[in-house]
């Protein structure tokens, strides 16, 4: 996947942001800065395996289309040859209680910043040609900018509660089952803190369907270094209740030992079925994420030596 011309990205980047809301204008901004950094995708070849019968969507080559099945009815649709579902990149965000957590040393709340690497990666994967969908929600993914805003639209959308919670969301902060096309890639943002034996039935179950995946846990560097001193009142944000802590920097050496082997499970899930896993805090720059992101995702995840970043 060849790179835009940094002066091409920029232009476009500025064009659009005229007309988006600030959510997009900042995923495109992060996006521009980073496409100098970012390494060709390889691709597969065409192939002649069919795969399936999708809808037209505006930027939809005429030579994709099918007449005789669309014939069959007042809709058009293209055919999708097995390649191009194998392009597909599925994107999904924990959007439970848990994400809006921000402490005074963060830039923004873990779910903004979700969002904000999600639209970015998702701006990055547009311009270099490939079919991004939102997983749950969409029943296909498509090319073309007209993508990016409507995945930003839905995520606004949900924010604004004109939507509700999407069905891929469960409780526990995990995407639901589903099923993806083979050979998909599948990139979760959330902050991974449900227990480990769910999340590795989650991605076993994904990795059993032939996907590859990526988790990008978000983490606010309060829930990486518990700072706090002395007397401390802890309060769940999905109903959990409260917890009064004396002193709580008592806890903090044994607290830095779980969050570690949390971490290295996390690693360890992944690596088992060759999927790739990164850690990012609230308080560093998205770009540094989006650019390792970004060129995992042109890689085989599971060839990494050790099978994760930091970022």
């Amino acid at each position: 996947m060849a790179a835009p011309a940094p002066h091409e990205a920029g232009h476009a980047a500025e064009q659009l942001a005229a007309t988006l809301p600030p959510l997009l204008v900042a995923a495109e901004r992060v996006a521009s800065t980073v496409v100098q950094g970012v390494h060709g995708r390889r691709r597969v070849g065409s192939g002649e395996t069919f795969w399936q019968y999708r809808r037209y969507q505006g930027g939809d080559s005429a030579v994709a289309i099918d007449w005789r099945q669309s014939a069959k009815s007042q809709k058009i649709f293209v055919r999708e040859n097995e390649w191009e579902a194998a392009q597909s990149v599925w994107l999904w965000r924990d959007g439970t209680a848990s994400m809006d957590y921000k402490s005074g040393a963060a830039q923004e709340g873990k779910r903004d910043r979700a969002e904000l690497l999600l639209l970015a990666l998702a701006s990055l994967l547009l311009r270099g040609g490939e079919h991004v969908g939102l997983y749950g929600q969409d029943s296909y993914a498509t090319g073309g900018r007209a993508t990016l805003t409507r995945l930003g639209a839905r995520l606004q959308n949900e924010r604004d509660g004109r939507t509700a919670q999407p069905a891929a969301s469960s409780q526990t902060g995990l995407p639901e089952p589903g099923r993806l096309p083979r050979f998909a890639q599948l990139v979760l943002f959330g902050d991974f803190l449900a227990p480990l034996e769910q999340i590795a039935t989650m991605v076993k179950r994904f990795a059993d369907q032939g996907a590859r995946g990526h988790l990008l846990q978000i983490l606010d560097p309060a829930e990486e270094d518990l700072p706090f001193q002395g007397r401390t009142e802890f309060e769940g944000l999905e109903g959990e209740g409260t917890l009064l802590i004396g002193r709580v920097e008592s806890l903090r050496d044994d607290y830095l030992r779980r969050m570690a082997a949390r971490r290295l499970g996390l690693i360890d899930i992944c690596r088992r079925v060759g999927w790739g896993f990164a850690q990012h805090r609230t308080d560093r720059p998205p770009q540094t994420a989006l650019l390792a992101l970004y060129n995992a995702l042109g890689n085989e995840l599971g060839n990494a030596p050790d099978g994760k970043a930091k970022t």
